[in-house]
C-alpha cells in the first residue's frame, strides 16, 4: 500500500495495535531501557508506601542510612511470606519487603522502619512503555536497537486486520526481531552462582 493510499481509519489501528504491542512488551520483562532508579524516605513505625502506578515491577533495593551512608541490600518476600510473620510491627533495620501489584500498588518492609537511624530505601523499577501518540509524530520512546522489533510486531498485528494471509509470516518476523533485540537487551557481565553451604555445617 502506497502512503497516500493510507485511511485515517488504518492510521487509528496503527495507533491502538501500536499501544497493544506496547502494553506486551511491558509483561516481557526486564527491558533495561524501562529502568529507573527511585528513592523514598522512610518514616519510623511506617510499614507501607505507595508506589507510583506506573511501576510494573520492583527489581533490587537497598536501604541506606548512617554518617558515612551505609547501604544494605534488602530481598523480596510473596504475600504468603509477610502474612507468616507474626509481628507485623516489630521495628528495627528493613531487611525484606512485600511489592504488592495492585491497581495503586504498595511496598510493605520487615521490620518496620525504627527511630534509631534515618533511612531511605532505593529500588530499580520497572515502568511501563509510554503510550504512542501517532497523530502528534511522536518519537518512540524506545531504543534505536529496537525499532525493528516494533516495526515487525507492528505489522504482525496489522496484518491480522487488513492481511491475514501474511499473519503467520509476520508473526515469524516478529518473533524473530523480538528475540534479537531481546537478546542484545542484557547487562555484560560475568555470572557467578555459589552454593550456600552453610546450612550444612555446625559450628
Amino acid at each position: 500500500m502506497r502512503r497516500t493510499e493510507v485511511t485515517a481509519q488504518q492510521v487509528n489501528d496503527a495507533y491502538l495495535e501500536l499501544n497493544y504491542l506496547l502494553s506486551s512488551w511491558s509483561n516481557l520483562q526486564v527491558n533495561l531501557f524501562n529502568v529507573d532508579l527511585v528513592s523514598v524516605p522512610l518514616v519510623q513505625g511506617q510499614a507501607t508506601y505507595s508506589v507510583d502506578p506506573s511501576t510494573i515491577m520492583m527489581l533490587d533495593a537497598y536501604i541506606s542510612y548512617g554518617s558515612p551512608t551505609i547501604s544494605r541490600l534488602i530481598f523480596p518476600i510473596s504475600r504468603t511470606d509477610y502474612a507468616s510473620y507474626p509481628n507485623k510491627d516489630q521495628q528495627g533495620i528493613v531487611t525484606v519487603f512485600w511489592f504488592d501489584r495492585l491497581l495503586a500498588p504498595t511496598f510493605t518492609l520487615w521490620p518496620v522502619p525504627d527511630a534509631t537511624s534515618t533511612y531511605t530505601l532505593s529500588y530499580y523499577r520497572c515502568y511501563q512503555n509510554q503510550d504512542a501518540n501517532l497523530a502528534n509524530g511522536e518519537t518512540p520512546a524506545i531504543p534505536y536497537r529496537w525499532l525493528d522489533a516494533m516495526v515487525a510486531g507492528l505489522a504482525h498485528r496489522l496484518s491480522r486486520i487488513y492481511a491475514p494471509q501474511l499473519e503467520q509470516q509476520r508473526g515469524v518476523d516478529a518473533e524473530k526481531a523480538w528475540a534479537i533485540a531481546a537478546t542484545q537487551d542484557t547487562e555484560n557481565v560475568p555470572l557467578q552462582i555459589m552454593p550456600g553451604l552453610s546450612g550444612y555445617y555446625y559450628s
